[in-house]
């Protein structure tokens, strides 16, 4: 049986073909992952759209049609969509209410493994097991993100985006895949971007070659949303 439930949307970032979605309930200030039933549990824009046609983007309160709590290992925040009825807009938040709904973990995760050029961006996949969550919504006072030399005869629009910052004491350096910095960033002449106090929703993807990677799935700065180009 299809139920709605609200959300302030927390990560719209890219996956595959598809989208991965997150986002915090408004009551009980728990965490969801709306899944398809496809085997990569992605969401297409179909799934995911408005009535009017139009994408959901971070920061927008809605109602989401779902039809059971689906956990999937470590993705414990995983319920299963109706892909049949349209999700619903019902407002914008703003960044006083991430401040209450963000979290203080000690580390995320499980640091001590990183893939080349990356720091503690992965975990084998045999210590996740542990694991309660695979979403954290964490704040930091600045973000670099890096993107890298560009080389002869390669795909500029595969090239990733990475993101470093310091949490808990901790430096983190992981792939980016919201696509509003994604794109923009990677393309721009400029290697390095600095970014000011922002908060950044952190996703434990799915396994990948024995690995689970840490993913900067969504970027909310401060600046741009008190200058208004996030409304």
């Amino acid at each position: 049986m299809t139920q709605f439930q609200r959300l302030v949307c927390l990560a719209n970032s890219r996956k595959g073909g598809g989208r991965c979605v997150a986002g915090v309930l408004v009551d009980s200030g728990e965490w969801v992952r709306p899944v398809s039933a496809r085997i990569n549990h992605e969401i297409s824009r179909q799934e995911r759209q408005y009535k009017d046609g139009s994408d959901p983007r971070v920061l927008d309160i809605i109602d989401v049609p779902l039809l059971h709590h689906q956990p999937s290992c470590y993705q414990s925040e995983n319920w299963l969509l109706d892909p049949r009825s349209h999700w619903q807009r019902a407002g914008r938040a703003e960044w006083s209410q991430l401040l209450t709904m963000e979290q203080h973990p000690d580390s995320l995760w499980i640091n001590g493994h990183s893939t080349p050029g990356r720091l503690n961006d992965r975990i084998p996949i045999e210590e996740t097991e542990t694991l309660p969550d695979s979403l954290k919504l964490i704040r930091v006072s600045r973000i670099t993100l890096r993107a890298p030399t560009p080389r002869a005869g390669s795909d500029d629009a595969k090239r990733p985006l990475d993101a470093v910052f310091r949490h808990a004491g901790r430096l983190y350096i992981m792939r980016v895949t919201d696509p509003e910095y994604e794109q923009p960033h990677v393309n721009n002449p400029r290697r390095v971007h600095e970014l000011g106090e922002s908060f950044v929703t952190v996703s434990l993807g799915e396994e990948f070659k024995g690995y689970a990677y840490k993913l900067a799935a969504s970027i909310t700065e401060r600046a741009r949303i008190e200058a208004g180009s996030k409304t």
